[in-house]
């Protein structure tokens, strides 16, 4: 199974500060042809939060029309820069399995791995935090299917990243999260959003991966005194393809590098190497490649 990661879209209105110094809207546009054109194509896309910018309804509007073209099922939860309500309204009658009232959190039990979404956003902040309520219910959703691998997905990481201005708005309530996620090993991988880089750690018994953004990335800069700073890197998506047996993640560009080359056209047989590579090894010096 492929598991597709799109996240901090921060879709907005043309005037709106964020579309000042990126086109969220065009680079989440280019994320989706991105995945609509791929070979393999994905079972599913999830999408871990800041949707919009601000939440507001024109926003979601703008946001559905782009992420309508996809031609994959779509799973999506709230981030800090959404509001849950006008979010709901946009999207509860094209996505049902959306809960009609209080957090976004839901299961989907259709796939090879099962997807379970835990809402972190706490009204009116940008730092996040799951409650009893919260931890109750994920705790007996992963309980109702033992033996089903399991992805958990959520917008705030549960863990300190040491980019300190990101770590102020981080998550409460994390500890007891990872108390639960450890006594259900069926949870093989926990998503994250929320810091604009691609991050990976341990974490209990199992893995937290953080996507990097559609629109743009948090600099890597752990000093404690650094100044934030966007960084110029190009807008990411994230893939994780469950073997039968683990995960395995890819962080990829999804616009087209002018520099882009394909193998292809540099051997000079390339259908008698590409059946020579898949016979497996030894591959001495000097053969396929040069």
């Amino acid at each position: 199974m492929l598991i597709a990661q799109i996240s901090d879209l921060h879709v907005a209105e043309a005037g709106n500060f964020m579309r000042n110094f990126v086109d969220a809207n065009a680079k989440l546009a280019a994320a989706v042809d991105y995945l609509n054109a791929m070979q393999l194509h994905p079972d599913v896309v999830i999408a871990t939060g800041d949707l919009t910018d601000h939440g507001r309804a024109e926003q979601y509007e703008l946001l559905a029309a782009i992420l309508d073209e996809l031609d994959v099922p779509l799973f999506l939860i709230t981030g800090n820069h959404d509001e849950r309500e006008p979010f709901r309204h946009a999207f509860a009658a094209t996505h049902p399995y959306l809960p009609r009232e209080g957090p976004i959190q839901y299961v989907i039990d259709d796939y090879e791995v099962r997807l379970v979404a835990v809402d972190t956003t706490l009204i009116d902040h940008h730092d996040g935090e799951v409650d009893d309520q919260r931890l109750a219910w994920l705790d007996r959703t992963l309980a109702q299917r033992p033996d089903d691998p399991t992805v958990v997905f959520l917008h705030h990481p549960p863990f300190t990243t040491g980019i300190w201005w990101m770590d102020c708005i981080g998550l409460s309530g994390a500890r007891k999260l990872e108390s639960i996620v450890r006594s259900h090993p069926q949870a093989r991988l926990v998503l994250a959003g929320h810091l604009h880089r691609p991050i990976t750690t341990n974490w209990g018994a199992t893995v937290v991966s953080t996507a990097p953004s559609t629109t743009h990335q948090t600099a890597c800069n752990m000093h404690p005194d650094h100044e934030p700073v966007i960084a110029a890197e190009p807008p990411m998506l994230q893939l994780h393809w469950w073997t039968g047996d683990a995960f395995v993640s890819h962080t990829t560009v999804f616009e087209p590098p002018s520099d882009r080359i394909e193998i292809a056209t540099l051997v000079a047989d390339w259908p008698s190497a590409k059946a020579r590579i898949r016979q497996g090894p030894p591959f001495p010096k000097g053969g396929l490649f040069g």
